[in-house]
């Protein structure tokens, strides 16, 4: 299982690249949010291992428990890249509004034809 979540962690890495070095604004930022989301799938893979077992709860015996810190900082930078991803998107609609374009080479101000 954690050899399938690695291959779509990968995946979603292709994805996200393929559209950062996009000309349009949104498409960057939608391919940073995919990046994000792809570390996420990551660090649970890489950080829990996936493994099953009881919460850590003082009191129930000895046996197998998960560690709760990887599902913690995934659920922490879940909040932080959706904040980070709705200001970007906030920002470039600003952006559109003010020069009527999304096109990287228009706002640089290097046309190509």
């Amino acid at each position: 299982m954690e050899t399938l979540i690695t291959i779509l962690a990968g995946v979603l890495v292709t994805v996200a690249t393929y559209l950062i070095l996009s000309k349009s604004l949104i498409r960057v930022i939608l391919g940073t949010a995919i990046l994000s989301h792809a570390a996420h799938l990551l660090i649970l893979t890489m950080g829990s291992g996936l493994k099953s077992g009881s919460v850590p709860i003082l009191g129930e015996g000895d046996g197998v428990f998960v560690d709760a810190l990887p599902q913690a900082l995934i659920l922490t930078s879940i909040v932080i890249s959706f904040a980070v991803t709705a200001v970007s998107l906030v920002l470039t609609y600003r952006t559109y509004q003010e020069t009527g374009t999304d096109k990287l080479d228009e706002l640089r101000g290097t046309k190509h034809e």
